[in-house]
């Protein structure tokens, strides 16, 4: 039989001329899921960078009325003594810029391009995530369901899934929007158009995210817990909800931070085609379309909301990258 070795007392610490040390254990700590996924993402700067623009522009959008009283002028308030009077384009190089209007006018009307730029991604990043958790829910029950049951169960809800993904979503929004009428449930007429890009976008991007979950689904659905849950006398609302969809949080939300991308080009595209937001309300995709007609004439008109979805897309895809990596178990 093996003895112990204790490590405290005089002799443990003696040395040989005498004097004693004491010796310090570091004690080994767990660490949970949560804090290895944070420990890698903190290691990926570009993750982190692109994090820092997501949270700074939820910032812009969120306080969008400090921003243009403090830098801005209001959205709709016209500056005609910045439009040069025989060519309609804002005077001066870049669209006018200067230091009261920082990223210029608009040609014909001199609205101040800062506040319609800021008050813009309201109405994108408001739709992207109202999109996005309306796929998220319906995704993630048809998902599991299918997964889960199979048998009928999925091929039904496959089917489905293969229908909305080839229905033209583009065509439907233009439709949908073009019959809907301006006052709706007590919204106005740009509430009702907001209501509408969410329930188009939303409802027919959950088939992605379905079918992610579906395949995790089907693999965690002989894993050794749920056969040990089942054993136990577990329900089965009790199996998908409390065994199935605690194991898919990761995946669930890495994709949700992938589809709020692709969402806001989807409104932006909306808003281009005239199936958005009505002016004076403004948004970046109006913009664009509102520049096709000069943008030779003022090209800084097209390229400031250019930009703009440029630089909020590519910030959501770097930080959904590395949340992906960071919650990998197979990762470093």
């Amino acid at each position: 039989m093996t003895t112990p070795i204790e490590t405290s007392g005089p002799a443990s610490g003696a040395q040989p001329d005498g004097t004693s040390t004491s010796v310090q254990v570091k004690k080994i700590e767990g660490r949970s899921p949560g804090r290895i996924a944070w420990t890698r993402l903190k290691r990926d700067k570009v993750a982190l960078a692109g994090g820092a623009v997501v949270v700074l522009l939820i910032l812009a959008a969120v306080f969008a009325p400090v921003l243009t009283a403090l830098f801005g002028h209001p959205i709709d308030e016209p500056h005609p003594d910045q439009i040069n009077p025989d060519l309609g384009l804002p005077k001066g190089a870049f669209g006018g810029m200067s230091g009261d209007y920082l990223l210029g006018v608009d040609p014909v009307f001199g609205r101040d391009v800062f506040s319609r730029i800021v008050y813009g991604a309201r109405i994108s990043l408001l739709v992207a995530f109202l999109a996005a958790a309306l796929s998220v829910c319906i995704g993630v029950v048809m998902g599991v369901m299918a997964g889960y049951f199979g048998g009928w169960v999925d091929s039904v809800i496959s089917r489905v899934m293969d229908v909305l993904l080839a229905f033209p979503q583009l065509l439907f929004s233009i439709a949908l929007v073009s019959v809907m009428p301006n006052q709706l449930l007590g919204l106005n007429d740009t509430g009702v158009r907001v209501l509408v890009l969410v329930s188009v976008i939303g409802f027919f991007g959950w088939p992605y995210i379905g079918r992610i979950v579906r395949g995790q689904a089907m693999s965690l659905r002989e894993r050794e817990f749920v056969d040990a849950a089942r054993s136990l006398g577990a329900g089965r609302a009790h199996i998908l909800f409390r065994e199935l969809l605690p194991n898919l949080t990761a995946p669930i939300l890495v994709y949700a931070t992938l589809i709020i991308p692709t969402n806001i080009l989807n409104e932006a595209a909306l808003s281009f085609l005239g199936a958005g937001v009505r002016p004076p309300t403004p948004s970046w995709g109006q913009m664009l379309s509102d520049a096709v007609g000069i943008y030779q004439a003022d090209p800084t008109y097209m390229v400031i909301p250019g930009l703009a979805i440029f630089i909020t897309v590519l910030a959501f895809n770097l930080f959904g990258d590395g949340l992906r990596d960071a919650l990998d178990p197979k990762g470093n």
